[in-house]
């Protein structure tokens, strides 16, 4: 027996109903007479599995690896040198990955009360809040104990939490406008792709051609998005901790702007 698609319309018939046979099976299963030995409440469970589908541990099992990857990605593109034990670095996993799950899981349930159109958009939303969650708490550690900030030469200055929360919110602007491309073109191609009979009667391209579309976003928003802000960013001192400032101030008084690496 082969899979069920993730985009099932209980409201819509299974087969395509532009073909003989599509038809034909269609009929086939609406007027099938083991029907009528299956109870209301039999009926009405199996509408329910159906519906709740997509809530099934395989779809939370993928969304916890998709996480799990976005964590790895966001802790080795981090910012600072500041050392992390095994037990903070498994406490950051847990929650981003924790958080940003069920935050994802949560907006995607949502698709079924709304039109399929605005339904396509709301994965974007998924991803957008799962990166407002998994980044920050991947690099906790930085906005704990701050991230280096140096002068024009390079020398280090100190540790600077305002610097850390500064850069940590370039990222996840960027990680987001990163998403933009490929979050909500194809959806909008796709949409119009699926009334036209070609993709009617090939409904197997829809898959391979949804995750194209994605890569070809994706080849251009990553680059494009990664440069939105400077890598070397900087800040006024006056926006600094006063104890840093102070510190900076009687080291070199004549420093107005630091710099720091924001991190990917």
């Amino acid at each position: 027996m082969g899979e069920l698609p993730l985009d099932i319309n209980i409201q819509e018939p299974r087969w395509d109903q532009s073909t003989f046979l599509g038809r034909a099976r269609h009929f086939f299963t609406v007027t099938d007479p083991r029907n009528l030995l299956l109870s209301g409440a039999q009926l009405e469970a199996s509408r329910n599995i159906v519906q709740n589908y997509r809530k099934t541990p395989t779809v939370v099992f993928w969304q916890w690896v998709n996480q799990s990857f976005n964590a790895i990605v966001n802790y080795s593109n981090r910012s600072g040198d500041t050392p992390i034990t095994v037990r903070q670095l498994g406490t950051a996993y847990v929650s981003a990955t924790t958080g940003a799950v069920a935050t994802a899981l949560g907006l995607k349930s949502l698709t079924k009360h709304l039109p399929p159109l605005v339904g396509r958009f709301v994965p974007f939303a998924a991803v957008a809040a799962a990166n407002c969650i998994n980044i920050p708490l991947m690099r906790q550690r930085e906005l704990q104990v701050g991230i280096p900030v140096a002068d024009e030469a390079g020398q280090r200055l100190g540790y600077s939490v305002t610097a850390a929360k500064q850069g940590i919110f370039q990222v996840v602007i960027s990680r987001i406008c990163m998403a933009i491309p490929a979050m909500a073109i194809p959806p909008l191609i796709m949409d119009t792709l699926e009334k036209k009979d070609f993709l009617k009667r090939r409904p197997w391209l829809g898959a391979p051609l949804q995750v194209g579309l994605v890569g070809f976003c994706l080849v251009f928003a990553t680059p494009l998005c990664c440069a939105l802000f400077p890598q070397k960013s900087s800040i006024h001192i006056s926006n600094l901790e006063p104890e840093l400032r102070a510190q900076i101030h009687e080291q070199n008084p004549s420093v107005e702007v630091v710099y720091y690496n924001k991190g990917l």
